[in-house]
């Protein structure tokens, strides 16, 4: 509610406006998990480009098994791109709002951070100890690594 200065509450639109767009609220948490879907398939659109992947796959000898070069090389990668972009964009949404849901329905209050520095942190620690892997391996380093790999990593 809205606290008019003698302290009244008053029924103002934009104090119901407020409690929807709570970070805790079922509207703010379906709206953010739309627009994260929406920014997963705009930034697939615009970082890759599947004529540009097929011409750049025929210019350097490569081809897709089963699938002429060219233009069929592109429509099939555009066709892959569009059924493997969905399932990531909702992974992405459910890891971003499982924090805020969890204090929602479990009343944790140590969750205070939220899923989208959960992605950050294991992002960069993936890609630190990807960096790691291949320092290691160009300076042919046995110590940690052992065939190839990490100790530890599992082979996906």
């Amino acid at each position: 509610m809205f606290s008019v200065p003698d302290g009244r509450a008053a029924n103002h639109p934009l104090a119901a406006m407020g409690q929807w767009f709570n970070p805790r609220s079922i509207v703010y948490n379906v709206l953010y998990g739309l627009i994260i879907v929406f920014f997963t398939y705009f930034y697939t659109a615009v970082v890759l480009n599947p004529n540009d992947l097929a011409e750049n796959i025929r210019k350097y000898g490569g081809f897709v098994p089963g699938i002429r070069p060219g233009a069929k090389t592109a429509e099939y990668i555009d066709q892959v791109l569009s059924r493997i972009t969905l399932p990531g964009a909702i992974f992405l949404a459910i890891i971003a709002i499982a924090p805020d849901l969890m204090i929602t329905s479990l009343g944790l209050p140590f969750l205070d951070f939220g899923g989208t520095s959960v992605l950050i942190v294991v992002g960069v620690a993936l890609d630190t100890l990807q960096q790691v892997e291949s320092h290691l391996l160009m300076r042919h380093y046995e110590g940690f690594v052992k065939r190839g790999r990490i100790r530890g990593r599992q082979r996906m």
